[in-house]
C-alpha cells in the first residue's frame, strides 16, 4: 500500500464527501478510491469513516487523521518545489474562500490572470461570508476581514486595508440632509442589514476621537442580500455603510455620496491558512497575486471615495 498516495485519497473523499467525487476528480475508477479506503483503514486500525446508503461522515479519528494527512501532504509538496529540480509551480486542487462581495466584485473579474498563469491548478473558490473553521471544511486558505481571532492553529497575513463608508443617495440627502457628525445620524433612518449568524441587524462601527463608536440605527428596512442592500440605499431608503470597495463605482457614477469619510472604521483583509511547517506553494502563489489585486482595488477605492465626482 502506497501510504502517500491512501492519504491523498482519503482527503478528497474528505472534501467531496463522495467516493464517486472523489474518484472523479482523482480520475480513478469508483472501485479503486473504495479498495483504497478499507485498506486504510485496515492499516490503521480505525474506522475513518461512516457509511451508510444516504450520506458519508467522517469519525472523530477521521478527522483527526484528515488534518494530519493535509498538513504531511502541504508540507511534501511545499518541500520538493523548493528544490531547484522542481518548477515549483502549484498543481492540483486548491479551495480558496472568500466573502461574496469580495469575489463577485474584486476577484472573479480577475481570476483569469490567476489561472493563466497556474494552469496546473484546480480552484475551487468558495464564496461565503461564513467560513468558520479551515481545517474542517477542507480549505487551503481563506480571506477573512477584521481581526483574526483563531491566531493558534491559523497564519494570518494582510492583503488590503479597505474602508466602511456611509453612502447616501442624492434624494434621500435632498430629503434628510447630509449628516456632518456622528450625533446627527440619530435623525436619520438607516436600511438595516441581517446577520442570520447572530439574528439581528449589524450594528455600525467609527473610528472617532481615537476610539472605536458603535452605533445602531434607526432601520426603515431590513434585507440579507448585499445587492437588496446597495439597490435599497441607491433608491434613497435609507442610509446604507458597505465596504470601500463596493462603494466606488455607485460614487463614480455619482448614483450614492459618501458621508462622514473623517469617521470611516478601517475594514483590513488578510489571507489565513492552516499553520504549517512548509507553505504551500499554491498559497504562496495565491497571497502574491490577491494582494496585488486587491492593493490596486483599494487604491481605487480610496481615489473615489475622497474625490468622488473626478
Amino acid at each position: 500500500m502506497d501510504r502517500l498516495e491512501s492519504m491523498r485519497v482519503y482527503a478528497h473523499v474528505v472534501e467531496t464527501q463522495s467516493f464517486a467525487k472523489a474518484a472523479e476528480v482523482l480520475g480513478m475508477p469508483r472501485s479503486t478510491v473504495s479498495r483504497v479506503i478499507k485498506e486504510l483503514e485496515a492499516y490503521l486500525g480505525l474506522q475513518l469513516l461512516q457509511r451508510t446508503t444516504r450520506k458519508l461522515s467522517v469519525t472523530s479519528d477521521g478527522e483527526g487523521y484528515y488534518t494530519e494527512c493535509k498538513r504531511l501532504l502541504a508540507d511534501i509538496a511545499a518541500m520538493e518545489s523548493s528544490f531547484p529540480g522542481k518548477s515549483g509551480q502549484p498543481k492540483g486542487r486548491f479551495k480558496v474562500g472568500m466573502p461574496q462581495s469580495l469575489a463577485r466584485h474584486c476577484i472573479i473579474p480577475k481570476i483569469q490572470t490567476f489561472l493563466q498563469h497556474y494552469p496546473e491548478l484546480e480552484l475551487m473558490l468558495c464564496s461565503s461570508d461564513h467560513v468558520e473553521d479551515l481545517i474542517r471544511e477542507g480549505y487551503d486558505c481563506a480571506i477573512r476581514a477584521g481581526r483574526i481571532e483563531d491566531s493558534t492553529t491559523l497564519v494570518a497575513r494582510p492583503l488590503a486595508n479597505f474602508k466602511w463608508v456611509v453612502l447616501a443617495a442624492p434624494q434621500y440627502l435632498d430629503t434628510y440632509g447630509e449628516p456632518k457628525c456622528l450625533d446627527d445620524l440619530n435623525g436619520h433612518r438607516a436600511v438595516g442589514y441581517l446577520n442570520h449568524r447572530t439574528g439581528r441587524t449589524t450594528e455600525w462601527f467609527f473610528a472617532h476621537d481615537a476610539a472605536v463608536r458603535a452605533i445602531r440605527m434607526s432601520e426603515a428596512l431590513v434585507v440579507d442580500d448585499t445587492d437588496a442592500y446597495i439597490q435599497a440605499g441607491v433608491q434613497g431608503l435609507g442610509l446604507i455603510r458597505v465596504a470601500s470597495y463596493l462603494a466606488a463605482p455607485y460614487l463614480r457614477s455619482g448614483a450614492l455620496i459618501a458621508c462622514l469619510n473623517d469617521d470611516a472604521f478601517d475594514l483590513p483583509l488578510s489571507l489565513v491558512y492552516p499553520q504549517n511547517r512548509y507553505l504551500p506553494p499554491a498559497v504562496r502563489a495565491f497571497y502574491e497575486w490577491s494582494q496585488g489585486v486587491l492593493s490596486s482595488a483599494n487604491d481605487c477605492c480610496m481615489a473615489e471615495t475622497e474625490n468622488p465626482l473626478k
